[in-house]
């Protein structure tokens, strides 16, 4: 997989990512990417961090729907809460990204559509590798990752448990 593969990334921060997120939005797009900025302008120590990530996440659920290829990032001090509310959105699977194997693993075996990752864990640089290998590792397609996706999205559709 190349980084082409995915040409739009979706990506929004707190106060905590705006440095890292900047980086990103710069050097996602010399890389080829369309990267949509959701968000914040402008620095706010006291910023809430939902909003910007739920419409990331409504955007790469709406863009997926309409057959775009698209991958979404979010950012904040720890990465944690930023991953809790894009995982509110239908159709999202974001995970908590620390290293290159939990960012190529999010993606190989549960198809992970957000990665979100920490901006005040990592350096830039760690930070970028993180994402790079996020966005360009491919889904396995593994049967019995396909499953349990499948019975995760049939919850979330549901309501109910499948053994």
């Amino acid at each position: 997989m190349t980084l082409s593969d995915f040409p739009r990334v979706h990506i929004a921060t707190d106060h905590a990512g705006m440095e890292l997120s900047a980086h990103l939005v710069n050097y996602l797009s010399a890389k080829g990417y369309e990267v949509v900025d959701h968000g914040p302008k402008v620095y706010d120590a006291l910023d809430d961090y939902p909003s910007f990530c739920i419409n990331a996440a409504l955007a790469v659920v709406a863009d997926q729907q309409a057959g775009t290829r698209a991958l979404g990032i979010v950012l904040g001090g720890s990465g944690n809460g930023e991953q809790i509310a894009a995982n509110k959105v239908r159709g999202v699977r974001a995970a908590l990204a620390w290293n290159l194997s939990t960012a190529r693993l999010a993606r190989e075996h549960n198809d992970a559509n957000v990665v979100a990752v920490g901006g005040r864990q990592h350096s830039v640089d760690e930070a970028t590798a993180i994402i790079e290998a996020f966005l360009t590792e491919p889904f396995s397609q593994d049967e019995r990752h396909v499953r349990r996706i499948g019975k995760i999205a049939t919850y979330e559709r549901t309501g109910e448990v499948v053994q």
